[in-house]
């Protein structure tokens, strides 16, 4: 009958999944790739959210409430200097290139989301309910992800809270299914022999392609996409390999300031007349008052040089630029903190967006090479003034600011 869960006609039917490439060892090899990707997907991520400080003021933390989920928080370093742009460009890179490896496995085992009775037993019930949080906490992470890296904002709420609880969602599911599931694809890998399983069809279709084959297939799409993203972190000729990533490709102008930017200042709504020379003034707020300084005046302060990147959490980042401008610790000198910089909260004349205001913590105001910068490789670049700081979040570099206030957050 057709309604009969045996008829090889339907999804239930062990029958139905004919491909002869369905099995244990294959099964077990992509799981085994994933174990170690996503374990370092899952700690990259942790450190990425943790570059933010998120603990150190409201306008860090875009996930409130997560509770004993920010146990790991600690404060983030400065050095060195490339950090952040080691832990992005591996988290956003491996990611990609874990796709073909995911979508395979999902392939592999989907006629087990098929079988019936939904549930043996509680413990099998259990197994299947990890199972489906497994699937639908992987696709949400991986299409969440790449949706950041092509900067298609179309989530229904802020991609950081979405993507931070769906990952602990997932990484719980993954560590139940890998704690249930590791030795028996150990023991599968060692075997010379397939054994009869619920993955093997009763009645497969001819072979186009062996095992062994398929794999290479998954691999080298991996390898496509690993190359065709990894040229994001870095400059010169390898970044026009970046051909899938939207800050990849050619510089986007010439000359000493020729390198990729998330925010234009006609995005962020930058009006020219408050960035004139005449009209702009940066307000420094601390422990002795207020003071207020011209561009002009603030070029005349004793200025400085750091060789620093920018990396931002889509993935991307560029080589090390070279900055100059007044240091952060000698800007809270003026209001009253020579020996002692404080933190700092950053305001900027960003009109729309998320990190419009931003907090540094104190490490990061006492270090040497931490800027106001007034230039960049020579011309102006954030115009008037922005934030560089080593190792920090690209969105944490304020750009366009206007107002700085010194003291305990």
């Amino acid at each position: 009958m057709r309604d009969d869960p045996r008829d090889p006609r339907l999804p239930t039917s062990p029958g139905f999944w004919r491909s002869p490439l369905r099995g244990l060892r294959f099964t077990s090899v992509l799981g085994l790739v994933l174990l170690a990707g996503i374990t370092v997907l899952f700690v990259t991520g942790l450190l990425s959210y943790a570059a933010y400080n998120p603990n150190l003021s409201p306008v860090n933390d875009k996930t409130p409430d997560k509770g004993i989920l920010g146990f790991y928080l600690f404060t983030w370093p400065t050095n060195p200097h490339w950090l952040y742009r080691l832990n992005q460009g591996v988290h956003v890179t491996l990611g990609i290139t874990l796709i073909p490896v995911l979508l395979a496995k999902l392939w592999s085992v989907v006629p087990r989301l098929f079988a019936l009775p939904p549930a043996r037993s509680l413990a099998h019930a259990l197994e299947r309910i990890s199972l489906l949080l497994l699937v639908g906490g992987g696709l949400f992470e991986f299409v969440t992800g790449v949706l950041n890296v092509q900067l298609d904002y179309v989530f229904p709420s802020s991609f950081y809270p979405l993507h931070f609880y769906g990952a602990w969602v997932f990484f719980a599911a993954f560590v139940a299914h890998a704690v249930l599931k590791a030795p028996t694809a150990l023991r599968n890998l060692r075997r010379l022999r397939e054994e009869r399983n619920d993955l093997v069809s009763p009645r497969p279709a001819e072979p186009t392609v062996s095992r062994r084959g398929a794999l290479w297939f998954v691999g080298g799409g991996s390898l496509l996409l690993f190359a065709t993203t990894v040229g994001q972190n870095f400059g010169g000729p390898l970044r026009r390999t970046a051909l899938l990533a939207p800050h990849g490709g050619a510089e986007p102008l010439s000359g000493p300031n020729g390198f990729q930017i998330n925010k234009t200042a006609a995005y962020a709504r930058i009006d020219p007349a408050e960035t004139a020379g005449d009209a702009w003034r940066l307000v420094v707020t601390g422990r002795t008052g207020t003071v207020r300084l011209s561009r002009a005046r603030l070029a005349g302060l004793a200025l400085h040089s750091s060789a620093l990147p920018i990396a931002c959490v889509e993935g991307w980042s560029t080589p090390d630029q070279w900055w100059r401008g007044v240091r952060l610790r000698d800007l809270a000198a003026l209001v009253g903190y020579e020996d002692d910089p404080p933190d700092v909260f950053v305001e900027s004349l960003q009109r729309r967006g998320a990190f419009r205001k931003a907090a540094l913590r104190a490490n990061q105001v006492a270090d040497p090479r931490s800027l106001l910068a007034l230039y960049v490789n020579g011309p102006d670049h954030g115009y008037p003034a922005r934030i560089i700081v080593p190792a920090a979040p690209g969105v944490l570099n304020t750009k366009w600011v206007v107002r700085m206030t010194f003291g305990d957050l």
